[in-house]
């Protein structure tokens, strides 16, 4: 279609519920106000919703950061789905069982669901969308992914990301009336910019997997390592994506795009992520009980790594970094031994149509842990 040709419109969603109120949840709730949308945002602890109705700002999660008219918080989630047209869900993903089921009493029937948390279930090794799927029957479910830190998108930098949905027969007929576009109409102004996408199994995979390999990141940059080594572990990451996207019915290339390798260069690029930030300092010879002081902090890919694996090893499907990343956080294996070990692999081809697998050379070589310099 040319630029000069018609283009069909799409009807926002007029109210939005946002069910969970940390930094992504209240960002969320923000782009949609900005555009225009009556947002509730949902808040677990009743103290935090007052204190967001009563200061205009979240001061647990983006603290300083004015919200706009339009959005008000609740910690009753029957009050947040009111009259809601449309739900994202942005919550931990070890609560989303949880979540949902709290939900179910007060949701109609054929009301779009959007998951924007990340992760592959541990245990059933389910992806987000299809737990709530399971959860929710009778819903439109997709996923809101992409490069996005949340203090940037609530300050409304210039910002992209994707808007997923599987698309039925009469999505493809009419396609500005599908959930997919109708969310993304509804996000969109000002500095976000969200796309389309009906690979939601792509989408989902990029998510969960970028956080396992951002931590691989973070080990080797704590450890001293730089630019050679992320770049080397950002790209056989996206392969790792792609091979556990495709054996679960996603597509290559949207692993190629925001959801995947967008979302894996930010996150491997910055200590903003908690996923980079772990890495880091387990990397330096942090114990893990000493990481970020102490504090508690929920890092989606230490608990996805898990996950990740279980379900990689159950559909057969190779993925050495995350394997590494796994055995190094939650297999007691130690980190130098564990990256030597990857580095000393088998040499294969890039191209998977060229069928080679050579024994390293050098099988016992060390990596220069301790001696790089930054």
């Amino acid at each position: 279609m040319k630029d000069s040709e018609h283009k069909p419109s799409s009807d926002p969603y007029s109210r939005v519920a946002v069910i969970g109120a940390g930094s992504w949840g209240t960002a969320l709730a923000t782009v949609l106000a900005r555009t225009g949308r009556d947002v509730t945002l949902w808040a677990r602890h009743p103290e935090l919703a007052e204190a967001i109705n009563l200061r205009g700002e979240n001061p647990d999660y983006l603290p300083g950061i004015p919200l706009p008219p339009g959005i008000r918080a609740t910690s009753v989630i029957g009050e947040a789905l009111a009259g809601a047209e449309a739900v994202l869900i942005v919550t931990p993903s070890s609560t989303l069982r949880e979540i949902c089921t709290a939900m179910s009493p007060h949701i109609p029937a054929g009301i779009p669901v959007a998951v924007a948390c990340k992760g592959i279930e541990r245990g059933t090794g389910l992806l987000l969308a299809e737990v709530v799927a399971e959860m929710l029957p009778g819903h439109p479910v997709g996923a809101v992914s992409g490069p996005t830190f949340a203090r940037e998108t609530a300050l409304d930098h210039p910002t992209a990301a994707t808007v997923a949905f599987p698309f039925s027969y009469a999505d493809r007929l009419e396609p500005q009336s599908s959930p997919a576009a109708r969310l993304a109409v509804s996000m969109s102004g000002g500095g976000f910019r969200p796309y389309v996408s009906d690979d939601l199994v792509g989408v989902e995979v990029g998510g969960a997997v970028k956080n396992v390999i951002a931590i691989a990141c973070g080990m080797m940059s704590g450890a001293g390592f730089a630019e050679n080594t992320r770049a080397a572990l950002i790209t056989r990451g996206i392969d790792e994506m792609k091979r556990l996207a495709e054996a679960l019915g996603g597509s290559r290339e949207t692993v190629t795009g925001l959801a995947g390798a967008g979302d894996l260069t930010l996150t491997c690029s910055s200590t903003t992520s908690r996923n980079m930030s772990l890495g880091t300092q387990l990397g330096q010879g942090t114990d893990r009980a000493d990481c970020f002081d102490g504090k508690p902090v929920v890092v989606e890919g230490e608990v996805n790594a898990v996950s990740v694996i279980d379900l990689a090893r159950r559909i057969g499907v190779p993925m050495p970094i995350c394997e590494t990343v796994n055995a190094v956080l939650h297999e007691g294996a130690d980190l130098q031994d564990s990256f030597n070990a990857l580095w000393t692999r088998p040499i294969e081809a890039e191209p998977r149509a060229l069928d080679i697998l050579l024994d390293h050379p050098a099988p016992t070589a060390t990596l220069g842990f301790g001696e790089t310099t930054r």
